[in-house]
């Protein structure tokens, strides 16, 4: 799985399409960079957590201060800069973070080190058209549903690439985003950050009823030994207005070939699901199966934002090697300001190799309410029971509550 073609080289012959010429002189460039626009924002939040297991319960109060800057824009030039800082405040230390070694094997864990970073650095030029994108830099990528790529905005210390990235919106209803990744800054400060040679391709065509979209991911860790992993697929997703019923509908399939030095597996993907929408509810149904070879490998997906998934309780972040098969059910909507979503997952493994079917269920609640334009607040709050096999999991209560604020 040797990648000989790396497509930042296709981005550069992107941008020499795009040119630099046909921009109107409105500003200089010292106007541009002191006249761009800074913005703070702080995220005040308690997350605890209750494990069927020897750990004692967490309970952890972090708040997080990201505050950046973007400059204004000078022939297709502009930058961005952002540090995100995240501290323990109100003596809510009772909590692991194993990756740092932060209380490892005393509390239960809650993925929110202390940290303070630059979160993201990059310069970008946009053709006169908007036709051709491109950054190059530290910076948040996110694809689709973030099922595959994305920043983890779930945790305090978000999930950014240093690398290079272009778009290209050329033809109508078509988009085409391609990326190249050196290093991958993960949520658990620099401790765990991983240089890597990673390529990605992701297209997307509007029809009138859905997007129709492939990709490739093709990802290698070159902090360890002889690990590729390349994901290949194919995505449908839409929706129909039916006088006053709107219908909701996503089929995506992708395989994957993972080489590492336990040897070499194959494992697909399936995600299938449809909604109905109608005032004040949403409905949805589906289905999400990480396939397993024999046994031996489950499909992983390292550079998503995996809280998204499978449940909020974190217990199939690493998809087991038996796979997972994750049928749910969820409501959605809103009542005056508040907004609400519930879920229920009932999990099972995808292979029977290993001896265990049953890994469990678990139900889902999220509260939301915007105070003007600034603030906000939420509650959420999973609730994981393990069933009869679970596969080395254990009952898990999860509550978070939060407070934000956002000025720029």
């Amino acid at each position: 799985m040797a990648k000989t073609t790396n497509l930042s080289l296709w981005i550069g012959a992107l941008l020499l399409g795009a040119g630099v010429n046909g921009f109107a002189e409105d500003v200089t460039f010292g106007e541009a960079v002191t006249g761009g626009k800074a913005y703070l924002n702080f995220n005040l939040r308690y997350e605890g957590v209750d494990e069927d297991n020897v750990l004692e319960d967490a309970a952890a109060t972090t708040l997080l201060t990201r505050f950046g800057y973007r400059t204004g824009v000078w022939n297709g030039f502009s930058a961005h800069v952002e540090f995100e800082d995240s501290r323990i405040v109100l003596g809510g230390d009772e909590f692991s973070v194993p990756p740092t070694g932060f209380n490892t094997g005393q509390y239960s864990v809650v993925a929110d080190p202390e940290t303070t970073e630059l979160d993201q650095a990059y310069v970008q030029y946009a053709s006169p058209t908007q036709a051709y994108k491109i950054r190059v830099g530290r910076q948040i990528i996110s694809y689709d549903s973030q099922r595959f790529v994305g920043a983890v905005p779930w945790r305090q210390d978000w999930q950014t690439f240093d690398g290079v990235h272009g778009e290209f919106k050329g033809v109508d209803n078509l988009t085409v985003k391609l990326g190249h990744i050196y290093k991958r800054n993960r949520i658990f400060a620099d401790m765990r950050d991983i240089n890597s040679s990673d390529n990605l391709l992701d297209v997307s065509y509007q029809l009138p009823f859905g997007s129709l979209g492939g990709y490739a991911y093709l990802l290698e860790n070159d902090d360890l030994p002889s690990n590729a992993l390349d994901t290949v697929g194919i995505r449908f997703k839409g929706s129909t207005d039916l006088d006053s019923v709107k219908l909701l509908y996503k089929l995506e399939f992708a395989t994957q070939d993972a080489e590492s030095t336990a040897g070499n597996f194959d494992a697909d993907y399936l995600g299938a699901e449809f909604g109905v929408g109608f005032e004040p509810v949403t409905v949805k149904v589906g289905v999400e199966v990480l396939g397993s070879d024999g046994g031996n490998y489950g499909f992983s997906t390292p550079l998503a934002t995996l809280h998204k998934f499978n449940g909020w309780a974190d217990l199939f972040l690493a998809t087991p090697t038996a796979g997972l098969e994750d049928r749910y059910l969820s409501f959605s909507g809103k009542v005056e300001k508040f907004k609400y979503t519930v879920i229920y997952h009932d999990f099972a493994s995808d292979s029977s190799a290993t001896g265990v079917d049953d890994f469990g269920d678990e139900i889902n609640f999220l509260l939301t309410r915007p105070i003007g334009d600034r603030y906000s607040f939420g509650l959420k709050y999973a609730a994981y029971s393990a069933g009869d096999a679970a596969g080395g999991k254990v009952d898990t209560d999860r509550v978070w509550t939060w407070f934000s604020a956002k000025f720029q």
